[in-house]
C-alpha cells in the first residue's frame, strides 16, 4: 500500500507540474499582440510647435503603415492636461503608452501610474525622472549642445561673446543641450557667455528674451539658441534691431522654417534632429514591446550640423 500511496503521489506532482508549464505558456503568449489588434496611445507635449507637430505625423504614418490603431492626445505644454491624458488613455485600455513629456518629473508620475496598471511606456525625445520605461527614443543631447559650441569656435576663430537662449530647463533635453554647450565653452579661453536665459522653446519667449538682451549687449558676436523655434524668435529680434550680419546664429532641430532661414542667409546654422523619425522609431518600438521583442532600453538617433553648404541634403521626413 506504501508502494502505491507513493506512486500515486509522484503522479500527482507530475500533473501539478505540467498544469503550472502550460499555465505560464499561455501568459507569455498573452503578453504578445497581433500588429492588427495593438492600440497605442501617443500623449505629446504640445501641438502648437511645429517640431511636436513633426513628431506625430511620424509616428502617425508609421502607425498607419502597420496597421495598428494610434491614438494621439495634445497636452498643450501643461504637466497637469498630460497627466490627465494619460488616464484618458488607460481608460481606453490602450496596449502601450508613448510619451513625449511636458516636463520630466510630471512624466515620471504618468510612467509610474501606467506602470500600476500594467501598460508599458516607451518615452520620446523627453526622458522621465520615473517609472519603469522600456525605452526611450531620442537625439543626443550632450551631443547637440557641443556641436553649437564648436561651430561658434570655429566660426568666430575661438573669441567673441555669445548669447545662449535655453530652452525648459525641467527636461533633459533643455538641461543637457545647455550642458553640453556650456562644458566646450567654458574650455575655450577667448569665449564669453554674456547672457545666458530660457525662453522655454517658445518662438515668442525667445524674441522677448533676445530684444532685452540686445538692447543691454552693444557687443554680440554669436547666439546659440537650444531649438529652432527659439532661433526663428531671436532672427526676428535680431534683424528688427539691423544687427543680423554683425551676430552669428545657429539653432537646433533642423525644421522647415529654420532650414529655410539658412537657405536665405537669414540663418547660419541648425543642428538637425527630425522629429519625424522620432515618432516612426518610438512606433516601431512599440510594435516590437508588444510582438514580444526585445528592444535596447536607449534608441539614439543621429544628429549632425546643417549649413547652407548641406542644406539641401537633409532629411526631414
Amino acid at each position: 500500500m506504501k508502494k502505491i500511496f507513493s506512486i500515486v503521489m509522484v503522479m500527482f506532482v507530475l500533473v501539478l507540474a505540467a498544469c503550472g508549464s502550460d499555465d505560464g505558456a499561455s501568459g507569455g503568449d498573452s503578453e504578445t499582440k497581433d500588429v492588427s489588434d495593438m492600440k497605442v496611445g501617443l500623449a505629446v507635449n504640445t501641438l502648437n510647435n511645429p517640431f511636436f507637430v513633426d513628431l506625430k505625423d511620424g509616428a502617425e504614418k508609421q502607425a498607419k503603415e502597420e496597421g495598428i490603431e494610434l491614438i494621439v492626445i495634445d497636452s498643450q505644454g501643461d504637466p497637469g492636461k498630460q497627466m490627465s491624458d494619460v488616464e484618458n488613455l488607460l481608460q481606453q485600455n490602450i496596449d502601450l503608452l508613448i510619451l513625449n513629456p511636458v516636463d520630466s518629473d510630471a512624466a515620471g508620475q504618468a510612467s509610474l501610474i501606467s506602470n500600476d496598471q500594467n501598460v508599458p511606456v516607451i518615452t520620446v525625445d523627453r526622458e522621465a525622472s520615473d517609472g519603469e520605461i522600456v525605452t526611450h527614443v531620442g537625439y543626443n543631447a550632450l551631443k547637440s549642445g557641443e556641436i553649437a559650441a564648436t561651430y561658434l569656435d570655429e566660426e568666430l576663430d575661438g573669441k567673441g561673446k555669445i548669447v545662449e537662449v535655453q530652452g525648459v530647463l525641467g527636461t533633459n533635453v533643455g538641461r543637457d543641450r545647455s550642458k553640453g554647450f556650456n562644458e566646450y565653452v567654458d574650455g575655450v579661453d577667448g569665449l564669453e557667455i554674456i547672457a545666458s536665459q530660457s525662453a522655454n522653446f517658445d518662438r515668442g519667449e525667445a524674441l522677448s528674451v533676445m530684444e532685452d538682451i540686445l538692447q543691454a549687449n552693444s557687443e554680440i558676436d554669436a547666439v546659440y539658441a537650444a531649438n529652432d523655434e527659439m532661433v526663428m524668435g531671436v532672427l526676428s529680434a535680431i534683424e528688427s534691431a539691423n544687427r543680423l550680419d554683425d551676430i552669428t546664429v545657429i539653432g537646433t532641430d533642423a525644421i522647415d522654417p529654420a532650414l529655410e532661414a539658412i537657405r536665405e542667409g537669414r540663418l547660419e546654422a541648425t543642428i538637425a534632429e527630425p522629429p519625424f523619425f522620432l515618432g516612426s522609431e518610438a512606433v516601431q518600438a512599440a510594435i516590437q514591446t508588444l510582438s514580444g521583442e526585445e528592444v535596447e532600453k536607449s534608441i539614439i538617433l543621429e544628429n549632425t550640423l546643417v549649413t547652407e553648404e548641406n542644406v539641401d541634403e537633409v532629411k526631414t521626413r
